[in-house]
């Protein structure tokens, strides 16, 4: 591997065993901002994400990942904010409507902005209106999105995933006790590495491991509603007939019931992230939306009753691993078997999650919010290994000084506020291009409205009524967000050894920048 300076380009030799490939790119583009972001005038590697994802990778990437750790660890959150089963089923299936509805509004802004990133590619859209995008002031949304996302939001939702996985690997070995904490966070630690080396490796192999866990899924669920069917045709309804006792009529607590809802549905807007892969996404985005949606939804309440034929609704709140205690008493000598397919249940959700999470880093990188380097793709798989590798080294530290509650919480408040700005988003595009006629899938007007005062309604009643320190913590964070800002993207102040660094960093990732094709809205 060879590295000259000509004409202040570089040229990076990267020998195939037949000859030599060559990939020009400007050494780093640092004036387009603070540390090196790529400057799309100048670089022109030939490099790029490939369009492999087709319908039925989109649907799995969307199901597959909602489907996951949540549905086996939100149960006892749900019915214990919602004090009676009747209530938590309400809530069930109140969340799956959110959830469709945010899904819906999320399917109007990819159709109409078919690039990576959702939310990030949005606001730029929506604030920066020239179109090499130096609106610095325009850049504040999107910013904030990528410094809260980034660092909070989807490592938390990458790390919940894992450590529900490590608790899983972990608890059959102490069946009277719960694991070590620091052998169940070791084992997440484990899982994460093998996930990023996987995507690292191939999009594709991450692709088929997506579909094949989909369909793992979707055999735990019927077999738990097997099972209580099986315990409902015995006579066991004593715990689905107590119906709405004991409703709680606490509002916090009824937020905190949705927050553990909301979060095992998570996941709905993966697709959109990972947009610039995706063939005709103005088509397939909503069509994958709509199939994996309602078939989320059905698994979620059919596997909840399955919980409640076989379960006293004590034993649930009780419990950290409810379909492993379902399988105890339903599958007898079989019961090993539950455990692993949550396991392999939480490590496809953790994979899509991963996947949809390094193209947010990257894409961010692309348009100079972090280091040009995280956005910089290997020559020859063409996968962002680098901002996989960031994504990875975030999540892990989360799961050191955090539990799985709390990274839930953290998460759900989190996420909630750019859900609100997104449909806030849609709104403000289908105003500014009301003259115009374009060919994207449109959402009934009322649906982002309802997603905005339901954000709205989500994110201040915690701070009201259950002020918890970690949703301080979020909101000082989106503050020195601010300053992070101001210094590092609108004063523009160089970083120093980030050149060198990232020099390093293709030499032994063997990476390059991606070459520029976005086209923004005219």
């Amino acid at each position: 591997m060879r590295y000259e300076a000509k004409n202040g380009k570089t040229n990076n030799e990267i020998s195939n065993g037949n000859g030599t490939e060559k990939y020009k790119y400007d050494q780093f583009a640092v004036d387009d901002d603070q540390n090196g972001g790529l400057d799309s005038e100048k670089s022109d590697t030939g490099v790029k994400m490939e369009r492999s994802l087709g319908l039925i990778s989109g649907t799995a990437i969307i199901a597959g990942t909602m489907i996951g750790s949540g549905i086996f660890v939100s149960p006892r959150g749900v019915l214990y904010g919602a004090g009676s089963v009747g209530m938590s089923m309400v809530i069930w299936l109140a969340c799956g409507i959110l959830s469709m509805f945010g899904a819906l509004t999320y399917a109007e802004l990819g159709s109409t902005i078919p690039l990576s990133g959702a939310e990030h590619a949005y606001f730029m859209e929506a604030f920066c209106q020239d179109k090499k995008r130096r609106n610095l002031f325009g850049r504040i949304p999107a910013f904030l999105f990528d410094w809260i996302c980034i660092f909070i939001i989807r490592t938390t939702m990458f790390a919940g995933m894992c450590f529900t996985l490590g608790t899983y690997v972990t608890q059959p070995f102490y069946p009277d006790c719960a694991p070590p904490l620091y052998l169940t966070k070791l084992v997440t630690a484990i899982a994460m590495v093998i996930l990023c080396f996987i995507n690292c490796m191939s999009i594709k192999f991450a692709e088929k491991i997506q579909m094949f866990m989909m369909a793992v899924k979707l055999v735990a669920a019927v077999i738990i509603v097997a099972g209580g069917c099986y315990s409902l045709s015995q006579g066991d309804t004593e715990t689905l007939a107590s119906g709405f006792e004991g409703t709680s009529t606490d509002t916090a607590m009824l937020v905190l019931s949705f927050y553990n809802g909301l979060w095992a549905y998570d996941g709905w807007n993966n697709l959109n992230f990972v947009t610039e892969e995706l063939k005709n996404p103005k088509k397939n985005i909503p069509r994958a939306i709509c199939i994996a949606l309602p078939l989320v939804m059905i698994v979620y309440l059919s596997i909840n009753v399955g919980y409640f034929a076989v379960l006293p609704k004590q034993e649930i709140l009780s419990s950290d691993a409810v379909a492993v205690l379902w399988g105890k008493r339903i599958l007898g000598v079989m019961q090993w078997i539950m455990p692993m397919f949550v396991i392999c249940s939480c490590f496809g959700s953790a994979n899509g999650s991963l996947f949809s999470s390094g193209r947010l880093s990257y894409v961010a990188a692309r348009d100079g919010h972090l280091p040009s380097g995280i956005s910089f793709l290997h020559v020859q798989r063409h996968t962002p290994i680098p901002s996989m590798i960031f994504t990875l080294t975030l999540s892990t530290l989360l799961i050191i000084p955090f539990d799985l509650g709390a990274l839930i919480g953290i998460f759900s408040f989190t996420s909630w506020i750019f859900y609100g700005v997104s449909a806030a988003t849609v709104l403000l595009l289908r105003y500014r291009n009301r003259h115009k006629k374009l060919d994207s899938y449109k959402v009934p007007v009322f649906i982002p409205i309802l997603v905005i005062l339901l954000s709205t309604f989500l994110v201040l009643v915690p701070l009201i009524y259950l002020p918890k320190p970690e949703y301080k913590y979020v909101v000082l964070f989106m503050a020195v967000g601010l300053c992070i800002y101001f210094l590092f993207v609108y004063r523009k102040i160089k970083v120093p050894f980030v050149d060198s660094a990232t020099r390093l960093m293709q030499k032994l990732l063997v990476v390059v920048p991606p070459s520029q094709e976005k086209k923004l809205l005219d």
